[in-house]
């Protein structure tokens, strides 16, 4: 009996060797984002993102490991319950990107123990502060190359639709145009002139005095928090602008579909 009990502490105490070994394996690496994603260029980060339009930033930005926790199918994702199934995900992250008006972000990680960094993002498709963007998260992830590579081929695709949607300028004059605030940049894009904004809350009557009497050609939509027809006698055109990726998770996709919207609007396909 003795014997035996020797023996098995000796099984207990070589088991307990070799977790620890085992735990203990790469901590320069694993412990600390940086390490996975930064210093080793061959190791690849793990980014947990709250909607696709975080992801196709990481995407961007040369993540290839990207885990989306709110589905496309969720029109305003602050309201999404997370599952255990997220919270799983969060627990093996790098990184989790999340933008400022998505506060459960932080509960999650929270919940999740995770030891991931998290990273606020700032979801504006303006390409200049799409590009700053990608340019952090390539920093941070260790993939500035890919991040260098992908924004030449957005300078050139976004120059490319700049000069097609004005092209498509009724009598190749620029119309005028109101946005949701939200979607400047698609009237950046178009190459339109801007003569007011609303929103993000439902328009006033009178803002929509104010907004009518400008008489703008076209009021440029958000597609994700409409609140239905913006100025109904103003006789301008409503362009329904979408700001999310799909789950391909690919931005310059967002572009191409604002332009092919507003050269409809605008008279052309």
């Amino acid at each position: 009996m003795a014997r035996n009990r020797v023996r098995t502490s000796s099984l207990v105490a070589l088991s307990a060797a070799l977790l620890m070994t085992a735990g203990c394996g790469g901590d320069a690496d694993s412990d600390s984002p940086a390490g996975k994603g930064g210093s080793n260029p061959k190791a690849k980060p793990v980014v947990v993102v709250t909607t696709t339009w975080e992801g196709a930033f990481a995407k961007a930005a040369g993540a290839e490991d990207v885990k989306v926790i709110v589905p496309q199918s969720v029109h305003h994702a602050p309201d999404y319950d997370p599952k255990p199934s997220d919270l799983a995900a969060v627990a093996q992250a790098d990184f989790v990107l999340y933008a400022p008006f998505e506060p459960y972000a932080a509960k999650i990680k929270e919940a999740a123990g995770s030891k991931a960094k998290l990273v606020e993002v700032n979801l504006d498709n303006d390409p200049d502060k799409v590009k700053a963007e990608v340019d952090r998260l390539g920093g941070l992830f260790g993939t500035a190359d890919a991040a260098a590579q992908w924004k030449a081929g957005f300078d050139t695709e976004y120059a490319r639709l700049n000069k097609d949607v004005q092209a498509a300028w009724p009598g190749g004059k620029s119309p005028s145009a109101v946005t949701q605030v939200f979607t400047a940049w698609s009237a950046k894009l178009a190459g339109v002139t801007t003569v007011g904004t609303y929103g993000p809350e439902a328009v006033t009557p009178a803002q929509l005095a104010e907004l009518s009497a400008k008489k703008p050609a076209l009021v440029l939509d958000n597609a994700h928090m409409s609140t239905g027809t913006v100025l109904p006698d103003a006789g301008a055109k409503q362009v329904k602008i979408v700001n999310y990726p799909g789950e391909d998770l690919d931005l310059l996709a967002v572009y191409r579909n604002a332009a092919a919207e507003l050269k409809k609007a605008m008279g052309t396909s």
